[in-house]
């Protein structure tokens, strides 16, 4: 599997271009990973059913009282789910894969830089990850009578950071993760703490105000406000800035750790 990346790696050495050579390295990572059934599975196919297995929950709340719908609870958890496990955990797996495979150290002999080798491995995922979204929207609205947005700008900034967040996210934690199998170790503790506390699985209006001022501080939890605030039009123009912020913060965070200490090399 790692062949494929490599000679589309040494193959950019034609194209002058970051476009060029991040386009080869997206197409290897695309044939790859149509390749590899434990991937696809966790990218495609369990993002779209988890919010089904929330239905039961949700009927089960007073979502009501604090001015929300089904349709306004599970079409964030939808998008929450696309992103843990559609580009989180999945990239985690490929980032780490590839090092193994010691394709990162070979593909960095080579022209393409750094950020264009990473970045190369997560536009797949990422590609993944904006149609799955479209798909739940659409879903969402013929199945939960989801009404159309009335902030559609906020919906769509809060998807495009939280992919860029949790791609960052993905190789931080690739750096601490020394084997493929590990991976669903190293993965559990940020998914677990972002379904419970970030507002997928339970939104934070419903929780104590004290305690869900905490949980807006989680990485994905912007996310879930400014997709949720995209549909329902609510969040001002404080809250909408305050998410934005706290995102951008988890995101340029995200970025320095991964230059500072991302591993190229097998962990041995």
């Amino acid at each position: 599997m790692s062949t494929q990346v490599e000679r589309e790696g040494r193959g950019t050495s034609a194209l002058t271009t970051p476009a060029g050579r991040l386009a080869a390295l997206a197409r290897a990572e695309f044939t790859l990973l149509g390749r590899s059934k434990a991937t696809l599975l966790t990218a495609v196919l369990i993002p779209l059913v988890l919010p089904f297995s929330l239905r039961s929950v949700v009927d089960g709340m007073d979502v009501q009282e604090e001015g929300l719908s089904v349709g306004l609870v599970l079409m964030p958890a939808a998008i929450g789910f696309a992103l843990l496990f559609g580009v989180y955990s999945a990239l985690v797996g490929i980032y780490t894969t590839r090092r193994e495979e010691l394709v990162l150290k070979r593909l960095r002999t080579g022209e393409p830089r750094d950020v264009e080798i990473l970045c190369g491995a997560a536009l797949p995922v990422g590609v993944i990850g904006i149609m799955q979204s479209l798909v739940l929207v659409a879903g969402s609205a013929v199945l939960l009578d989801l009404p159309a947005p009335r902030a559609p700008h906020l919906a769509v900034l809060g998807l495009l950071l939280g992919l860029v967040m949790c791609a960052a996210l993905a190789a931080v934690t690739a750096a601490v993760t020394r084997t493929v199998e590990s991976a669903q170790v190293t993965t559990l503790p940020f998914v677990l703490v972002s379904m419970t506390l970030s507002g997928v699985t339970v939104p934070l209006e419903m929780l104590p105000d004290r305690f869900a001022s905490l949980c807006e501080l989680l990485p994905l939890s912007p996310v879930i406000t400014l997709v949720r605030g995209g549909w329902t039009g609510t969040l001002s123009t404080y809250e909408a800035l305050g998410a934005l912020g706290t995102a951008l913060a988890w995101t340029v965070l995200a970025v320095f750790a991964v230059g500072r200490w991302f591993r190229w090399e097998p962990r041995r």
